[in-house]
């Protein structure tokens, strides 16, 4: 069977009567050892199977009912004697890895490999928050070999709102090539991105590490205990705000492009994570996956594929260069 890598089997995905049949509701008794626990943590020990956020979670959306009452809130204290019910419901996660049709802007594909042009908005892989509608649901739906295959083949992300070039396996032997290809850097990846500020004519090296920012759990930062991160920069077009910037990617760390250019000093136009500020009517981050080139994992051709901007991206883009 075919695992996402966390114990997950996308085979085994839940069709909803498989949902409806794991709903199972449990029913005890508070004895004299458990007087005045909190409601989740008492839940956690008779159904431990079960996270505590997720019990948690089930308090919270009315499932759990202390003497035929619905529960008020996890911290509530259960006394010696009271009834507790809880109707037990699978995770969202449990239910994540399965088909869910949807359009892919498909550039190219064979029995191989498949060229997708991603739109802003569609999550790459299922994670919190984002359990179904993701580019793996999709994938799942499209062609019957992605069950087989870890992350239904997905060898490289973009983040939720950048745009452009995606390659998926759709094969084992393309995936392990296309992920021993992107390992050697030989996968070429580039991006086109309007940036705050003025940047210099000619092409710039930013060799920083990137890690885990040690403020903010939800960014990343160039940090002296970060992975080795290289893009190089270089100028297209650009007046006394705005620049719009060539990137490419030598590696592929998580928001690589967004951090070394706010390291810069020039944050991503509308990338209000790192600093940009919503302009020229963006509202997500202006980046771009315009290029992409690989030797063809199986048969050894050159392959190089090019996206146009996006419709927003045009539009800021004329409103300021014409």
């Amino acid at each position: 069977m075919s695992s996402d890598g966390n114990g997950r089997d996308y085979r085994d995905a839940m069709s909803d009567d498989e949902f409806e049949a794991a709903v199972e509701t449990r029913r005890f008794i508070v004895d004299e050892r458990t007087h005045g626990q909190r409601l989740d943590k008492l839940l956690v020990v008779h159904a431990g199977e079960f996270s505590r956020s997720h019990l948690q979670g089930l308090i919270e959306r009315g499932l759990a009912r202390v003497d035929g009452v619905p529960a008020r809130a996890a911290s509530q204290h259960v006394r010696a004697g009271q009834a507790v019910e809880i109707e037990l419901q699978p995770t969202d996660e449990s239910r994540a890895f399965r088909a869910e049709p949807m359009a892919l802007a498909i550039v190219d594909e064979d029995e191989h490999l498949l060229v997708i042009d991603k739109p802003a908005g569609l999550v790459v892989h299922p994670a919190p928050g984002h359990w179904s509608g993701t580019l793996v649901n999709g994938l799942l739906a499209h062609h019957p070999g992605a069950a087989t295959l870890p992350r239904a083949g997905i060898v490289h992300r973009l983040d939720k709102d950048t745009t452009g070039l995606m390659v998926v396996a759709k094969s084992l032997p393309a995936m392990t090539a296309l992920t021993r290809a992107i390992a050697a850097r030989e996968l070429r990846r580039e991006y086109v991105a309007i940036v705050h500020g003025v940047v210099a004519e000619g092409m710039v090296q930013i060799d920083a590490p990137i890690g885990r920012d040690p403020v903010s759990r939800v960014k990343m930062a160039v940090t002296r205990a970060g992975r080795h991160a290289r893009t190089d920069v270089a100028r297209m077009v650009g007046n006394e705000h705005f620049t719009a910037v060539a990137c490419r990617l030598h590696t592929g760390r998580t928001h690589q492009i967004r951090v070394h250019l706010a390291a810069r000093g020039h944050p991503l136009v509308a990338d209000t994570l790192y600093g940009g500020a919503p302009a020229l009517g963006l509202q997500r981050q202006a980046l771009h996956a315009f290029r992409l080139g690989f030797m063809h994992p199986i048969d050894g051709t050159a392959r190089s594929y090019e996206a146009a901007l996006p419709a927003d991206l045009q539009a800021a883009w004329h409103r300021l260069f014409g």
